[in-house]
């Protein structure tokens, strides 16, 4: 599935999980922990509409049953991989996704207080961009913490 531009002839559109944590790693130590989350939620809320636009599905407003396959289809393993979206569901005002295997989570120990940020900001931006709707978005609980899933709640604004 290609739902971008990058063309390399002999590479093709991905790379390594290692390469991406070390860019990752990079910019915290440059920026600090806020500062690199901040650029990493908007470089994913960036791609998130990308993606979005790129399936024709911006603007659309997709019932909230098909949004969790679709995410998977676009992110998942037969997407680029970003991670797993297994459910979407409303809870009051907030939308819940429930991922597994969020990129930045990748190779984290048990109990690790990084949050995911560029996974986030990719879901979110494709919930923005499908939805016409701007959200805060908060990486609740984390499979690393315990949790059943890494569940990233938005809320609008």
């Amino acid at each position: 599935m290609s739902i971008g531009d990058a063309v390399r002839p002999n590479l093709g559109e991905f790379m390594s999980l290692v390469c991406f944590k070390a860019a990752l790693r990079g910019v915290e130590d440059t920026l600090g922990d806020d500062g690199a989350n901040v650029v990493m939620v908007r470089a994913g809320k960036m791609r998130g509409h990308d993606v979005a636009k790129a399936l024709g599905l911006a603007g659309t407003n997709p019932p909230f049953e098909q949004i969790a396959a679709t995410l998977d289809a676009a992110f998942g393993a037969a997407g680029t991989r970003l991670c797993r979206v297994e459910k979407v569901y409303v809870d009051g005002d907030q939308i819940i996704v429930e991922t597994q295997e969020p990129v930045c989570m990748a190779g984290e120990a048990p109990d690790s207080s990084r949050q995911c940020t560029y996974s986030l900001g990719a879901v979110g931006g494709a919930l923005e961009a499908m939805l016409g709707k701007t959200f805060r978005c908060e990486h609740t609980d984390s499979v690393l913490r315990g949790g059943s899933s890494d569940k990233f709640v938005f809320s609008p604004l």
